[in-house]
C-alpha cells in the first residue's frame, strides 16, 4: 500500500500564491508518475498537472503559465506552485500516484482545499 499526505492548502486573494506539497511513503514502486488533480462542488474530478520520475509534465490548459509541478525522488515529494491564482481555482486538490503493472494502479491523498476570493 502506498500512503499519500498532502499539504500547503488554504484560503488566498485572487492573484495570490499557494505550494501544495504531498508526501509518499509505503510500498512505493520504482517507477511512477505523480499528479495533481482538482474537483471543485458538483463537478466532475479534473487534472491539474502531472510529472513522471524523469520529470516529463504534464498541465491542463487552464493552469499552463501559472501552476508548476516539480518532484524530489529521494523524498518522494511532489509540489505544486500555484501563481497568478483566480476564483475558478477554488477547489479540492487531491494528489495522485499511479503506476504501471499490467494495468494502471492508483493511490489518492485525502486531498487539500484551496480557496481563492475575489
Amino acid at each position: 500500500q502506498v500512503q499519500l499526505v498532502e499539504s500547503g492548502g488554504g484560503l488566498v486573494q485572487a492573484g495570490g500564491s499557494l505550494r501544495l506539497s504531498c508526501a509518499a511513503s509505503g510500498s512505493i514502486p520504482s517507477i511512477y508518475t505523480m499528479g495533481w488533480y482538482r474537483q471543485a462542488p458538483g463537478k466532475q474530478r479534473e487534472l491539474v498537472a502531472t510529472i513522471t520520475g524523469r520529470g516529463d509534465t504534464n498541465y491542463a490548459d487552464s493552469v499552463k503559465g501559472r501552476f508548476t509541478i516539480s518532484r524530489d525522488n529521494p523524498k518522494n515529494t511532489v509540489y505544486l506552485q500555484m501563481n497568478s491564482l483566480k476564483p475558478e481555482d477554488t477547489a479540492g486538490y487531491l494528489c495522485n500516484l499511479r503506476f504501471r503493472w499490467i494495468r494502471d494502479y492508483d493511490y489518492w491523498g485525502q486531498g487539500t482545499q484551496v480557496t481563492v476570493s475575489s
